[in-house]
């Protein structure tokens, strides 16, 4: 009988240091951060993107700032029409070739930007209000606006618009294509949650209607490893976080958050989810996925944390919030080489831990 003790005993023991090990270490303090005078605190616009050339834009008030996350350096992309006051850039999404830069206008207009020429290659017109919400998909470019409309956009040719989708009834804030490219997820201020197949899109029908949330969805995220698996989060009257089987359109989970929820982010390294928060707290939350056990509270902005961007390597995230700076968290955990090399890297140059747009 003691044999037999010992041994539940032993089981236990190696149980519990399995189960320590999935709880890492998470860094709770932002590795740096930057001032970001005139970031517009205004929930349904998307102002901040990571490119794969390890470039974040930035939308401040009328200017898109580029800052290079290797050497620090920041280079202004572009402005918007200096004798319109009323015209401000409202979204920034970077193509996936990390060399082109889409960028919305409160006058309604989508520019296309080559970032390495800081040189303006196209205009994309045919919304009637300011365009919010970005999505690329290859040389493909969906628009979302506050004339409730999508708009599918081939950027090379010269009749750009493929397909107009009119789903939502009132501003389009949130728009994300899968991984995969074959489904594009919509979230508005209707409430509403819509999957489109890309092979239907043109048909200008959606693939599923969730009305579950019952506030704004702007917050959506698919999951790198698992496919037709989306998060989506609502706003300040719901604050959850659900997520889809994007296929059947069944909601496989809904949790409460207690907060408004602005942005979120899978780890493409580990399964966990982070959510950045508006009232009360103002924070960004790491979730372990599928159990949604919160794992770290990372804390430090003093107002709603509208917008987030992942690095292309995936092991940081750069936080924007209405206090007008932008934080970077080391929160996502990386492959054993990745780690000798930023060790490397950071004894080399331990260069300056603030930076500011002016």
């Amino acid at each position: 009988m003691e044999n037999a003790s010992r041994g539940v005993y032993t089981n236990n023991a190696s149980s519990g240091v399995k189960a320590k090990k999935n709880f890492r270490h998470v860094p709770n303090a932002p590795e740096r951060i930057l001032d970001a005078p005139e970031l517009i605190d205004d929930y349904y616009l998307n102002l901040i993107d990571w490119g794969a050339s390890n470039q974040v834009a930035v939308a401040l008030g009328c200017t898109v700032y580029l800052w290079n996350a290797e050497t620090g350096d920041i280079q202004q992309l572009c402005q918007t029409n200096q004798d319109n006051e009323d015209d401000y850039v409202t979204s920034v999404s970077w193509g996936g070739d990390g060399k082109h830069v889409a960028v919305g206008t409160n006058g309604a207009e989508v520019q296309i930007w080559d970032a390495s020429r800081l040189k303006q290659v196209r205009t994309l017109r045919g919304h009637s209000a300011r365009v919010g919400a970005l999505a690329w998909n290859g040389t493909q470019l969906a628009t979302g606006s506050r004339d409730n409309n999508i708009m599918m956009h081939d950027v090379r040719v010269r009749e750009h618009c493929t397909a107009t989708l009119t789903s939502h009834t009132q501003e389009v804030c949130g728009l994300k294509w899968a991984p995969s490219g074959n489904q594009l997820a919509s979230g508005g201020n209707d409430n509403l949650l819509h999957i489109y197949d890309a092979n239907s899109i043109s048909n200008s029908t959606h693939l599923h209607r969730l009305d579950a949330h019952q506030a704004a969805v702007k917050a959506l995220a698919w999951c790198p490893f698992q496919s037709n698996l989306l998060a989506s989060g609502g706003g300040t009257a719901d604050r959850c976080i659900k997520f889809w089987n994007t296929n059947t359109g069944a909601m496989l989970n809904s949790i409460d958050t207690h907060s408004q929820v602005c942005a979120l982010q899978w780890n493409k390294h580990e399964r966990e989810l982070l959510s950045s928060h508006g009232y009360s707290q103002n924070q960004l939350c790491l979730w372990k996925y599928p159990t949604m056990t919160k794992m770290a509270e990372l804390t430090g902005h003093t107002a709603r944390v509208l917008h987030m961007a992942q690095s292309p390597d995936g092991t940081s995230v750069v936080s924007a919030a209405a206090d007008e700076t932008l934080r970077f968290w080391k929160c996502f955990s990386e492959s054993d080489s990745g780690k000798a090399k930023k060790m490397k890297e950071n004894s080399d140059s331990s260069v300056l831990r603030r930076f500011a747009f002016r």
